[in-house]
């Protein structure tokens, strides 16, 4: 069943929803602390601010929750039934923001990676997924150098 809000109620619910320090970032950065600490927070002069970033090595870490970048997953794929309209062309402009970041950072040298939410789910697979991320080229860690 779905609440009715007053649209003041409903504007001051969104505007409370952030986008810094969230709770599934902050559950990425206490995996990653043992993996590789000596990461940077959303750092502006980077392409796309990405959430987690290693300047030095040129990578850089996006965690996207799936309602709000489109992600093909049961939670982002749940389309909005109050003002579809906007929700449709906000996550679109939101899924294509994201392609351009991705594709500057290339261009750039840089190597980027999106955790989605829904992967949090499973912290092994996570873990090793990021493990994978901030090992350099020849299969160190960045923590053991």
């Amino acid at each position: 069943m779905t609440r009715a809000e007053d649209p003041v109620v409903r504007s001051a619910t969104m505007r409370a929803v952030k986008s810094r320090n969230t709770a599934p970032e902050r559950k990425v950065r206490a995996l990653l602390r043992p993996i590789a600490p000596g990461y940077r927070l959303h750092r502006t002069d980077i392409p796309g601010k990405p959430d987690i970033a290693w300047p030095g090595r040129k990578r850089a870490l996006f965690v996207h929750g799936c309602f709000w970048h489109g992600h093909n997953c049961a939670r982002g794929a749940r389309a909005p039934k109050s003002n579809a309209d906007y929700w449709q062309a906000k996550i679109a402009r939101n899924h294509a923001r994201d392609e351009v970041n991705m594709t500057t950072l290339a261009q750039q040298g840089w190597r980027a990676l999106i955790v989605w939410e829904c992967e949090l789910k499973d912290e092994a697979a996570l873990r090793e997924k990021l493990a994978a991320f901030v090992c350099d080229d020849q299969g160190m860690r960045m923590s053991n150098e």
